[in-house]
């Protein structure tokens, strides 16, 4: 058995809607954490899905940025695949500060490389120009 400290927690995932409550065994090396167990995820995707969260949290995030001369003011916007979840909060200040000149095309890339991600963000929606 080991000496390092080991929490219990509980976790909801995420990964489809039951959202399965599970126990999370997880044992702690300084800033390091490994999963020794994972129980009541109703399927293989929880337990999946667990070890990601405990190693690497990640997120998609979905927002808008500003639109100059457009017909609205706003265009929604999402990251093109997941971004560490630590990261968000600079992303969304980025993001805050962006803005893009109209016309807007759905699928558009408004950003590339969001943090040095390799990530863009792209538009989800058309916006036409005043």
């Amino acid at each position: 058995m080991t000496d390092l400290p080991v929490t219990q927690e509980q976790m909801t995932c995420i990964i489809c809607p039951m959202g399965c409550s599970m126990e999370v065994l997880i044992e702690h090396n300084g800033l390091d954490k490994k999963v020794l167990s994972v129980r009541d995820n109703g399927c293989p995707r929880g337990e999946q899905y667990a070890y990601k969260e405990v190693s690497h949290p990640t997120r998609t995030l979905t927002t808008t940025v500003a639109v100059r001369n457009g017909e609205v003011p706003l265009v929604p916007v999402k990251t093109s695949s997941e971004i560490p979840k630590h990261l968000l909060f600079n992303a969304m200040e980025i993001l805050r500060r962006a803005a893009v000149e109209a016309p807007v095309e759905c699928g558009q890339v408004i950003l590339k490389d969001i943090l040095g991600t390799a990530v863009s963000v792209v538009a989800c929606s058309d916006v036409g120009k005043k």
